[in-house]
């Protein structure tokens, strides 16, 4: 009824990046055409609110095109990339619409990165341009030289004073200068629906992060996807989760993530939400703190910080009643946190869990409703437009239940890593996305991942690469050879562990090595367990570490704040 011949999201194919795919016959051409809309609800009702402060739609987007005006002034023009290191904020929505309608890129650096990774993510980008806090602009400041980072022209700072950073090779201005002229000119240079609009870096096994590009195409339909979504549970079931007035959900996922971006920044202007930001790290009595005084309708984020929330001792200390979805994605998540959360939340009337990536833009599954009560190991079905195949080996397709690698294709599916031919090569053939995930469809087609082909731990919804951490080791002087694996952890899903082969004599300790890895790689990265051995590790006739015979329970009481 929906997706068929003259049905509201009708699916026709068509060409996309040369390959014929599925995609929405009427749809939006950009994302600029969402901050329009935003512009055309006023201020009424807030869009943003950050602590004290409250700021409407119509607010929000005339500051952007302040945002874009003065970049444009300052010579960045479409396909520039504009680089963004920063604790979620206002300034964090700004920068976006500000790059995006102007036709440049917005590049998301992770904010929890150290130096020697920022530098790599702005020279990998080419970023001309810097958006950051006071705080992470610390953390790399002394490395912002042309010989490091020759593509950077300035930097602007959200918050503090500029003059702490006298004496840069590079220009340090306040933020405050970009949103100086308000107005509703929103920018009108050409945007083509597969030009890039955003570069999301995710790490992969070659030791290195690589970025992701997010097209205009894939992030709007992501935004159709969901629509499709409500429309159809509401059909099928009565209800959809945003029974109600103004939508208002809870923003605790980094907007350097997808989660945070496009289902947050993104979803967010295209719907009317209102989005709550949180203040500082993740902490749960907050979350539940401002979903009482807020009235927060959704809430979605990564299963660790769900659980987080559902399980807290003064859950049943706050108002929870607004609450009506609950959405959560990264990783499969069971019935027992489907219990928990209505237990928490009385009134919730769609529990949701999805299945995505940095490449897909999103979620390419969704289970929710009574299908996640009969599944609730499944990820679900794939959203319209999305086409999943399990595959063996040499890329040939498998039946039902029968378990395989996970490929994706669809006008959500990223065109490729940014400059780096070989590894798209590596993961994309012919328009087929390689997740890298193992798992396999039912009979009806639902998904269910079970396992992940690729050498990586998922951390409280950070994905870490064994590989980047393994070469870090590595470099120590003392250290011969080493081995990072997950091992379980009740709320993070998995931890860091490092097995370490060190040179006879040597004393090295945990916490050296802990250090070690902490001087250069961010805090999640971080060994939560260290094992130093003098003999050598495990490998198979051709050198490659046998993980299999090193992985062990490994359990922990390691509870790093996210």
């Amino acid at each position: 009824m929906l997706t068929g011949p003259g049905g509201l999201f009708e699916i026709v194919e068509q060409d996309v990046r040369g390959v014929p795919m599925p995609v929405y016959k009427n749809r939006m051409p950009s994302l600029r055409t969402l901050a329009e809309m935003g512009l055309g609800r006023g201020n009424a009702t807030p869009h943003v609110v950050c602590g004290e402060r409250r700021i409407g739609h119509q607010e929000v987007v005339a500051t952007a095109n302040s945002v874009s005006h003065a970049f444009a002034a300052a010579g960045v023009g479409p396909g520039d990339r504009v680089a963004i290191l920063a604790a979620n904020s206002p300034e964090w929505v700004f920068t976006f619409w500000g790059t995006v309608d102007l036709g440049a890129v917005l590049v998301g650096l992770n904010g929890w990165w150290k130096a020697d990774e920022i530098v790599y993510g702005l020279a990998d980008s080419g970023s001309k341009v810097l958006v950051a806090d006071q705080e992470r602009l610390a953390r790399v400041a002394s490395r912002l030289a042309s010989a490091e980072v020759p593509s950077l022209e300035v930097v602007y700072l959200i918050d503090g004073d500029p003059s702490a950073f006298e004496g840069l090779e590079v220009p340090v201005r306040p933020f405050a200068s970009l949103v100086a002229s308000p107005t509703s000119l929103v920018p009108d240079v050409p945007i083509a629906e597969d030009d890039p609009a955003v570069i999301m870096y995710t790490s992969g096994t070659t030791g290195r992060p690589k970025g992701a590009v997010s097209t205009h195409r894939m992030m709007i339909a992501n935004v159709q996807n969901t629509f499709y979504m409500t429309v159809a549970s509401s059909m099928m079931w009565g209800r959809s989760g945003l029974e109600g007035g103004q939508p208002v959900a809870l923003i605790t996922a980094p907007m350097f993530h997808v989660t945070g971006c496009h289902a947050g920044i993104v979803l967010g202007m295209a719907a009317g939400v209102k989005l709550v930001l949180m203040v500082g790290r993740f902490d749960p009595e907050q979350a539940l703190r401002l979903m009482q005084d807020e009235a927060v309708s959704v809430f979605t984020s990564v299963p660790t910080m769900v659980a987080r929330v559902v399980e807290h001792p003064s859950r049943h200390d706050y108002d929870l009643s607004s609450v009506r979805t609950v959405a959560y994605g990264g990783s499969p998540s069971g019935g027992e946190l489907q219990r928990k959360v209505h237990e928490t939340f009385p009134n919730v009337s769609m529990v949701r869990n999805a299945y995505g990536l940095t490449e897909s833009s999103s979620a390419v599954t969704v289970n929710s409703g009574p299908e996640l009560v009969d599944r609730p190991d499944s990820v679900g079905r794939p959203v319209p437009g999305i086409e999943v195949r399990i595959v063996d080996g040499v890329g040939s397709a498998l039946g039902a239940g029968e378990v395989g690698e996970i490929w994706l294709r669809g006008a959500q599916i990223m065109p490729g890593y940014w400059g780096k031919p070989e590894a798209t090569a590596e993961a994309v053939t012919d328009g087929w996305l390689h997740t890298g995930d193992i798992g396999y469809l039912d009979k009806e087609g639902y998904l269910f991942v079970t396992d992940r082909a690729k050498d990586m731990i998922i951390r409280g919804g950070e994905n870490v690469y064994c590989v980047e951490i393994e070469e870090r080791l590595v470099e120590h002087p003392s250290v011969i050879d080493a081995a990072v694996i997950g091992v379980p952890h009740a709320v993070l899903g998995e931890e860091v562990k490092a097995i370490v082969q060190v040179a006879p004599g040597c004393g090295l300790s945990e916490g050296e090595v802990q250090e070690w890895v902490r001087e250069k790689l961010a805090n999640f990265k971080v060994p939560a367990h260290v094992e130093i051995r003098t003999e050598a590790l495990p490998r198979n006739p051709t050198g490659k570490l046998l993980k299999n015979v090193l992985r062990g329970s490994g359990g922990s009481s390691f509870t790093e704040t996210l």
